[in-house]
């Protein structure tokens, strides 16, 4: 079965897919584009974002990470969006927890987003609607914190990159136990297992990893991980 994944950095994303394709059983043909593929450091550093903008950040093919304005990719994501449609795609993942606007579709088939999943299941998950949310840079903190506030009574941002120094992220993780909240939202698609246990370690807490709970929720729609 052919799965559409579009990430808004650049593709393919074999860091997201090491967690994911045990999920599918090998049974997915993943198609991959990115929002940022084919496009110079030099090009993406004239995305930075501006006062106002909706910041995202993620991950190019040499590892690094970068920081850039929503605005910015949308026209390629939907130019990603078509082309998946008419390679025969059965639904698309979006490789991003960012917030996106309607206008961005697909016709034929779901398009699912992260976020969407998570604003519904995170208040569900948290018995005291009280949650930290993990965020890659510090410019991310405001921008979470208000679309959190939206769903559950209390939020806390931390920003630690995934795509940073694992030193970052246990002092994150040190930071998190210190606090009262219930539930960890690992809210970046770049977040992966092994930082999921770490935080598990360290804070006792529940955690959410996101690459792993779309996968899971993929493959409850098409029974894409069904053995045998």
């Amino acid at each position: 079965m052919k799965i559409g994944a579009i990430t808004i950095g650049q593709s393919p994303r074999v860091d997201v897919t090491a967690d994911i394709m045990d999920i599918f059983n090998g049974n997915a043909e993943l198609i991959q584009a990115g929002g940022l593929d084919g496009l110079t450091r030099e090009e993406i550093e004239k995305f930075a974002p501006q006062e106002g903008d909706y910041v995202l950040v993620s991950r190019l093919n040499d590892g690094s990470s970068v920081t850039f304005a929503e605005k910015y990719i949308l026209p390629r994501l939907q130019e990603a969006v078509d082309r998946m449609e008419a390679e025969g795609c059965r639904l698309i993942m979006m490789f991003c927890t960012g917030s996106f606007p309607k206008t961005l579709t697909a016709h034929n088939i779901p398009l699912i987003y992260p976020c969407e999943i998570l604003d519904r299941l995170v208040p569900l998950m948290s018995k005291a609607s009280d949650i930290i949310c993990m965020t890659p840079s510090p410019l991310q903190i405001e921008q979470s914190e208000k679309k959190w506030k939206e769903h559950v009574r209390n939020v806390k941002a931390i920003a630690a990159s995934p795509y940073g120094d694992w030193e970052a992220l246990e002092q994150a993780a040190e930071e998190a136990k210190k606090l009262g909240a219930d539930l960890i939202v690992l809210d970046c698609i770049g977040y992966t297992q092994k930082m999921k246990e770490l935080f598990i370690r360290k804070t006792g807490k529940l955690v959410v990893l996101p690459r792993t709970l779309l996968a899971r929720v993929v493959s409850e729609m098409t029974d894409i991980g069904k053995k045998g």
